[in-house]
């Protein structure tokens, strides 16, 4: 008899940690034109916890499962799927319901792995690090010389942001909530890092200053805490560029348009789901970040693993901001 129920991450209200339940759930049935994968890894992150709480839109009805990315081995492939078969290793990073032992996932959303990156590897570096590559690439144009200023550049995607900034050719500065966090991110080739707790605005303008006197400023600013976002605009040069992707430390204020015309200011907004666009696009820029693990010009650093069924305190470990680098669960 085939398997009806598998074990899965759900919650059934918005709230806390507590609301997450490890249960019995049915099993997904694919449609078509999708695969069934059996989830060897899965991906948390700030995004889970703003769909737990309820400050992302969520469809259909309780319970819900969390999740949106992970990594795994194909056991079933729909009438219509052509290019990957079962047994095959497939990623994602922008497909629902992966806090379970198994996940229905399209093919257009599918990530084929090569043999040397691991399910971990890509549990841990595919959405954050897609994230980093469309905000060097296409929310702003790293170039050779280009001062960015990273935000929580101790987190998951402040630590993948410094590598490629300077993969790229250019300066990353540092912002980070403790010394531990400083070090973490001056391992990760900052040039310089900045307390939260310090005056950072003047000192980060100064070290730019000091740096290349024709700058006077940060040229982009990439603010993932949200209610910094004033701030952010303090440190950014005259002509320069914030980009918003996220809101980890409350939301963002509201900004006049007549503020950024005094100063030619440029506020961007940053989302993943309008850049992966297409199948072609998500492997290209995939295999792009497994060619810079394989030359070393990305290291990640060693994920903290969690069983699935410690989801709750993984969040906790993720909404309280001590954790550096990625969080996995592991069905």
């Amino acid at each position: 008899m085939a398997q009806t129920t598998m074990k899965a991450l759900v919650y059934q209200t918005h709230g806390g940690p507590e609301v997450l339940e490890y249960v019995d759930h049915p099993m997904p049935v694919i449609t078509v034109d999708q695969i069934l994968l059996k989830m060897e890894a899965i991906g948390l992150n700030f995004a889970d916890i703003y769909r737990r709480k309820g400050n992302y839109h969520q469809s259909g009805s309780s319970p819900w499962i969390l999740g949106y990315e992970g990594a795994g081995t194909i056991v079933q492939v729909g009438e219509e799927v052509k290019d990957v078969r079962v047994g095959d290793r497939i990623a994602f990073a922008d497909s629902p319901f992966s806090n379970a032992e198994y996940a229905a996932v399209h093919v257009d959303k599918c990530i084929r792995l090569p043999q040397d990156i691991s399910c971990d590897i890509a549990a841990s570096v595919l959405l954050q690090g897609l994230t980093a590559h469309y905000l060097v690439h296409d929310s702003f144009s790293i170039r050779k010389g280009s001062y960015a200023l990273v935000h929580a550049a101790a987190g998951g995607v402040g630590q993948i942001l410094i590598q490629l900034i300077r993969h790229l050719g250019g300066i990353p500065i540092g912002l980070t909530s403790s010394q531990e966090n400083k070090k973490v991110a001056l391992e990760c080739g900052a040039h310089e890092v900045f307390l939260y707790s310090e005056d950072w605005i003047d000192r980060t303008v100064i070290y730019v200053s000091t740096s290349d006197i024709k700058k006077g400023g940060i040229d982009v600013v990439y603010d993932s805490v949200g209610s910094t976002l004033m701030d952010s605009f303090g440190a950014a040069k005259t002509g320069g560029t914030v980009v918003f992707y996220g809101m980890a430390g409350g939301d963002p204020p509201h900004v006049d348009p007549r503020y950024l015309m005094d100063r030619s200011l440029t506020l961007t907004g940053g989302d993943l789901w309008n850049v992966t666009t297409s199948r072609k696009i998500r492997q290209e820029r995939s295999d792009y970040l497994f060619q810079c693990i394989r030359e070393k010009s990305l290291t990640l650093a060693d994920a903290k693993r969690f069983k699935l069924e410690e989801g709750a305190e993984a969040h906790r470990l993720l909404e309280g901001r001590s954790s550096t680098g990625k969080i996995i669960l592991l069905p």
